[in-house]
């Protein structure tokens, strides 16, 4: 079972929007059956899939703190057939405290996720916080995969190397040697010198995981998490869509298989 992460501990770096749109796509295109975890205090990954995380009696801090609660219990699912959400919201603020005298306490999260492949679940996309605390620590735990979106502002490629310095270390404290980033995705993308040139670094500073696709700004995007619904849903032709399906099928690794073209008898 495929373990994606979407990690970066800078704001505003389209990790939300990665995270539940590739997670879509791989439902929708795959036919997998998919469980996006929302880590993130606001719950906006659940949001986006029309989720009114305010509601639900219980979301993924009661499955990591509790353990008397299932993964049945929480799971809840989206419009997108075969993909289903571990909701999240702000007690998840309180999460490193509920656990700091547990002694397994940055494994609780891959501990609790094992119930997901006996449920079936072919891959599972986390959706991080903003910070490289200890709920990000459990998704490097429990991940076999990380992904990092980096905005092309300023800075970002200082930002990625040390996301991909955390990521080598928790590896290694771990014993997850094989832990690492396998692809880094550009994002907020605009036709501008400055972004030309943090582009260039990235391809240097990361030859083999670069993603080809940027993801350039499409109100489209905007627009479809406002109404609860992934882009392939809300506007599938649009720019938005094409670049978000772009960048799914990269993460994928695997190109759609080729339709077979019935051959023609000969009149």
């Amino acid at each position: 079972m495929r373990r994606i992460a979407f990690i970066n501990e800078k704001g505003g770096t389209c990790k939300t929007t990665l995270a539940v749109n590739t997670a879509a796509w791989l439902a929708r295109e795959r036919g997998l059956r998919v469980l996006l975890v929302d880590l993130d205090t606001q719950g906006h990954a659940s949001k986006a899939l029309g989720l009114d995380v305010r509601t639900l009696p219980r979301n993924v801090f009661h499955l990591l703190t509790d353990d008397a609660v299932l993964l049945a219990d929480v799971v809840r699912p989206s419009a997108v057939p075969g993909l289903d959400v571990l909701p999240s919201y702000k007690e998840m603020a309180d999460f490193p405290v509920v656990v700091a005298s547990d002694a397994r306490r940055s494994h609780r999260l891959a501990d609790r996720l094992e119930a997901a492949k006996a449920a079936g679940y072919d891959a599972v996309v986390f959706d991080s916080p903003p910070s490289m605390g200890l709920t990000t620590r459990n998704i490097l735990v429990a991940a076999t995969e990380v992904v990092v979106p980096v905005a092309l502002t300023y800075l970002a490629l200082d930002g990625c190397a040390e996301v991909a310095d955390t990521v080598r270390q928790v590896g290694e404290a771990e014993g997850r040697p094989d832990l690492s980033v396998t692809k880094v995705v550009p994002t907020l993308y605009r036709k501008t010198a400055l972004a030309t040139a943090i582009l260039e670094r990235l391809k240097a500073y990361f030859p083999g995981s670069l993603a080809a696709t940027p993801l350039g700004y499409d109100v489209k995007v905007d627009e479809a998490q406002s109404h609860g619904k992934t882009i392939f849903e809300y506007a599938p032709r649009s720019r938005g869509a094409q670049m978000l399906a772009a960048i799914a099928e990269e993460i994928h690794g695997e190109p759609a298989p080729r339709k077979r073209k019935r051959a023609s008898r000969a009149e």
